[in-house]
Parts: C-alpha cells; sequence; structure tokens
C-alpha cells in the first residue's frame, strides 16, 4: 500500500495495532515507537492518540492481536491432542511474530482474545480431569516450554536444516575434536546426519510434558 493508499483510509484502532504488528515483525519491539508507527500509517503521531493512549495500549492490543491468532483447543477432542492442536499453532503463531514471546503474559489490561484463550485452554484442562493444581502446573509447564522454545528458535543462527548442517560444519572445524569429544560425537552422529531437523524437538518435547501430566493425573 502507498502513502497516498494510506492516507486515504480512516485511521481506527484495528488499523494502527494491525499497523503496529507489521511493523514489530519487521523491526523488532524495541524500535517501535509512535513517531515510526504514524510514519508507517502515513499520519501525524498525534493522529494516533485518538485511538489509543499511548505505547503500552498499543502493546496491549498487539498482545490481544497475536493470542487471536492461536487456535484455541478444539472441543470435544481429548485433552491432550486438543493442546497439541494449540500449542503447535501457539508455536506456529510465535514464529510469525519472534517479538511477541516475552510480551504474552506481561499484559494487566488483558484484551478480549486474551481472556478468551486463557479461558479455554483451562476449560481443556479442566474437562480432560486435571484437578485445579494439576491444572495450574500444567498450564505453566506447557506455557513455558512453548514460549520457551519460540525464543530458542528464533535465536538459531540457522532456519533449515541444510542451513543447521552449514552452521555445524563450520563450528567443528573451529574446535579440537580431542578437547570436546562429546559435543564432535553429537554434531557428527546426530546433527550432520540426513534427516536432522531441531524443529521436530518441538513435537517430541511437547509429547513427553503431556504425556508426563497424563501420567499425574
Amino acid at each position: 500500500m502507498t502513502t497516498t493508499d494510506t492516507r486515504r483510509t480512516p485511521l481506527t484502532r484495528q488499523r494502527v495495532i494491525e499497523g503496529a504488528v507489521a511493523l514489530a515483525d519487521e523491526v523488532g519491539i524495541h524500535p517501535l515507537t509512535i513517531r515510526a508507527l504514524a510514519e508507517r500509517l502515513g499520519v501525524k503521531p498525534m493522529a494516533l492518540y485518538h485511538h489509543v493512549a499511548g505505547k503500552e495500549q498499543i502493546i496491549d492490543g498487539m498482545v490481544d492481536h497475536v493470542f487471536a491468532e492461536i487456535a484455541l483447543p478444539p472441543e470435544g477432542m481429548e485433552w491432550r491432542a486438543a493442546l497439541r492442536v494449540r500449542s503447535r499453532s501457539a508455536r506456529d503463531v510465535l514464529a510469525r511474530h519472534p517479538w511477541a514471546a516475552p510480551l504474552m503474559e506481561t499484559r494487566t489490561n488483558p484484551g478480549p482474545a486474551t481472556l478468551r484463550h486463557h479461558d479455554a485452554v483451562l476449560a481443556c484442562l479442566r474437562g480432560g480431569g486435571l484437578s485445579i493444581a494439576m491444572t495450574a502446573h500444567a498450564y505453566a509447564l506447557i506455557d513455558a516450554f512453548i514460549y520457551g522454545f519460540a525464543l530458542q528458535e528464533a535465536g538459531l543462527p540457522f532456519d533449515t536444516p541444510e542451513e543447521a548442517a552449514a552452521v555445524a560444519t563450520a563450528m567443528i572445524e573451529h574446535f579440537p575434536a580431542a578437547e570436546y569429544p562429546h559435543l564432535n560425537e553429537f554434531t557428527t552422529a546426530h546433527v550432520l546426519q540426513p534427516g536432522y531437523d531441531f524443529s521436530a524437538e518441538f513435537d517430541y518435547g511437547l509429547d513427553l510434558i503431556l504425556d508426563a501430566l497424563a501420567a499425574r493425573t
């Protein structure tokens, strides 16, 4: 969309939030300022204040926007299967918005999508027969894994298995195998083997957590 087209589009709160999400996807959350967002939307900075009170309210809306993208646990499905659907969706959404993971549980003014999401996950866990205490343990553990994996994955110096192999090959050239035998073994016998894909660790870890929780209920 050109600047002229942008200026012809009426400014709304939704457009402000969507513009902020798109800008953060490109530059990250810290360079996101009222001035930068206004420039992106083709308006004066003061025009934004007719729709949001400031940057914190914009971030509230951005986080709610991200929660709205995450699939809810499907109703009527076995609770572990339902949480796999929701957890894989969360991982995919956070990969599209790498700035979001550290902010997802920081807001003190959660929006409707955030509240709906949390309520649906709690309903899934309780419907699966987990006690209140086990529901608390399960929710904390599952989300710690999802957010932690999203942060780890976003920080990796590669995006594909082929790039991972290239990075690993370059790294092992710089350390003596005799001094770091286990690191050398792991790299050559696992990372550099055909079919290696770091992203597969997500499903393995998620299943491990869900199965362990089921064993405790």
